[in-house]
């Protein structure tokens, strides 16, 4: 039986909210954009970030820098400051070594979560990314999820596992596609929701998981 799993990316294998404090820090020193601008960032960019974002800061902020270099600048900045823990990507080359088959699936725009991937080494040990970018649609639509499995080349009929700290978008959303959970704690679990599989506190600790599943 194929053996694959599906990681969600901010998180989950990488801390987006240490890198997108640094970026937005960077990003208004570059511009000295004053505190109130900062703060809107913050809010704004808080759960995700795409250029529209941008686009609706510069207008309601009256701001003289084009949304387009914005964008970008805050996509180089998050590649520079995003990381992986060495321990998770070596438990992702544990993974792949045992013949796992590991797909990213993430919320967000395709060309930011696709820079954190090869900025973190992370591009190089997985088989498929599905970013909600790529059709406007986001977890937990079981669309995205079949998106996934293809860009692996396998399908959700394989009887895989999804992995995530998001309790309605990844483990509701991995239920849907008839994936195993594991729920990586942290937020607040929403009143009936279906339990995960399993509840780690760590990524490392779901890949032991697997990787115990695999000897079994």
């Amino acid at each position: 039986m194929a053996r694959f799993v599906l990681f969600d990316l901010d998180g989950t294998l990488v801390d987006r909210q240490t890198a997108l404090s640094d970026a937005i820090t960077e990003l208004c020193r570059a511009h000295d954009f004053d505190k109130d601008v900062e703060q809107r960032l913050r809010a704004d960019l808080a759960d995700r970030a795409n250029p529209r974002d941008f686009v609706r800061l510069k207008r309601a902020c009256e701001l003289a820098v084009p949304a387009e270099q914005l964008w970008q600048e805050y996509v180089d900045l998050m590649a520079a400051a995003v990381t992986c823990r060495p321990e998770v990507l070596e438990g992702l080359a544990r993974l792949r070594a045992a013949a796992w088959t590991i797909g990213v699936i993430t919320n967000g725009a395709g060309d930011i979560q696709r820079t954190k991937l090869a900025a973190t080494g992370l591009a190089s040990l997985v088989d498929g990314v599905a970013v909600s970018g790529d059709l406007e649609i986001r977890k937990p639509d079981r669309r995205l999820f079949e998106l996934a499995a293809v860009r692996c080349g396998v399908s959700l009929e394989d009887s895989g596992w999804m992995v995530g700290d998001n309790p309605a978008g990844d483990i509701g959303g991995g239920h849907q596609a008839g994936l195993r959970t594991i729920w990586l704690r942290g937020r607040p679990w929403p009143d009936g929701l279906r339990a995960a599989h399993h509840a780690v506190d760590d990524v490392t600790d779901a890949i032991t998981i697997l990787l115990t599943e695999t000897s079994e």
